[in-house]
C-alpha cells in the first residue's frame, strides 16, 4: 500500500467520522446531499462514504426520500465498549447509589474535545422528573463540571481551547475569563463546584471530579436538584458526591 493510498483513506476515515458525528449533533435524518452541505465535503465523497456505512449498518436508510440516520450497528459496538470500559460501568453504579441517597437526578459528565457532555445519567425519584440529553454537547463554562475538568490545564491552554462564543451564556451575558478562570482554581483547590445552573432557572448543579494517579479530573459526577432542594440540603450534597467521586476514582485506580 502506498503512502499516498493510506494517507487517502485516513482522509476517507476522517471524513465517515465528520458524518456521523454531524447526524448526532442534527439530532435528525438527512440526505447525503445536506450532510455534504453541513461538512463541508465534496458530496460525491459523502454519497461514496453512505453508501459504505450503509452496507455495514454504520448508518441505516429512513423512510423513502433518501434520508440516513445513525444505524443500529453503532448501538451493538456501544454495547461491546460498555461491557469492557471499567468507568462507565463502574459510574453506573456509582449514579445508583447517589440517586439512592439523595432521590436527586445524578449524571457522570466529560470533556467531549472542546465541549463538555453528559455521558451517563439516572433520573431522581420524584413525582417530576430532571433530565438531560445524554451525549449532547454544551459549552463549557455553563457548566459545574467545566470548572472541574479544566482544573489541570494552564490558562494559556484554557484560553486555547474554549470557542470565545461559549462564553456568552443563555441569558445574553457574557462570563468574563478571569472570573471562569478564578472559578477553576478554586474549584481545583477545593474538589467541588456547585452553582444556580445557567441554563434553566430552578436547578442547582453539584459537581465532584473523578481524578486518575496523576491528579486529572477523567470526568466530574453531578448531582442536579431544585434550587429550594439543594439549598435545603447542600450539605449532605455535597458529602455524598464527593464521597462518590472518591470511591469511584479508587476503584477505577486500582
Amino acid at each position: 500500500m502506498t503512502e499516498d493510498t493510506i494517507k487517502r483513506r485516513a482522509r476517507g476515515l476522517d471524513r465517515a467520522f465528520d458524518i456521523l458525528d454531524f447526524l448526532k449533533e442534527i439530532g435528525q435524518p438527512l440526505r447525503p446531499n445536506d450532510i455534504a452541505n453541513g461538512i463541508g465535503s465534496p458530496k460525491s465523497t459523502v454519497y461514496e462514504l453512505v453508501a459504505s456505512l450503509l452496507e455495514r449498518r454504520i448508518l441505516e436508510p429512513v423512510g423513502k426520500d433518501g434520508h440516513v440516520y445513525l444505524g443500529r450497528q453503532l448501538y451493538f459496538l456501544g454495547q461491546a465498549h460498555l461491557r469492557h470500559f471499567d468507568l462507565s460501568r463502574e459510574a453506573d453504579h456509582a449514579l445508583q447509589e447517589i440517586v439512592s441517597q439523595t432521590r436527586e437526578t445524578a449524571q457522570m459528565c466529560l470533556l467531549n474535545g472542546r465541549k463538555y457532555t453528559v455521558a451517563l445519567m439516572k433520573e431522581g425519584e420524584r413525582h417530576f422528573r430532571i433530565s438531560s440529553d445524554i451525549g449532547e454537547n454544551a459549552p463549557i463554562p455553563w457548566t459545574a463540571s467545566g470548572r472541574l475538568l479544566l482544573a489541570h490545564l494552564s490558562d494559556q491552554q484554557i484560553n486555547d481551547l474554549i470557542d470565545p462564543d461559549d462564553f456568552i451564556l443563555p441569558d445574553g451575558e457574557r462570563l468574563p475569563m478571569e472570573t471562569f478562570l478564578k472559578e477553576i482554581r478554586q474549584a481545583g483547590i477545593d474538589g467541588f463546584f456547585s452553582f444556580d445552573s445557567v441554563a434553566d432557572t430552578f436547578t442547582h448543579c453539584f459537581a465532584a471530579p473523578v481524578k486518575d494517579p496523576s491528579g486529572v479530573a477523567i470526568c466530574t459526577l453531578c448531582i442536579v436538584a431544585p434550587r429550594a432542594d439543594a439549598k435545603t440540603n447542600y450539605s449532605d450534597y455535597r458529602r455524598v458526591l464527593i464521597e462518590s467521586a472518591n470511591s469511584l476514582a479508587r476503584r477505577i485506580n486500582e
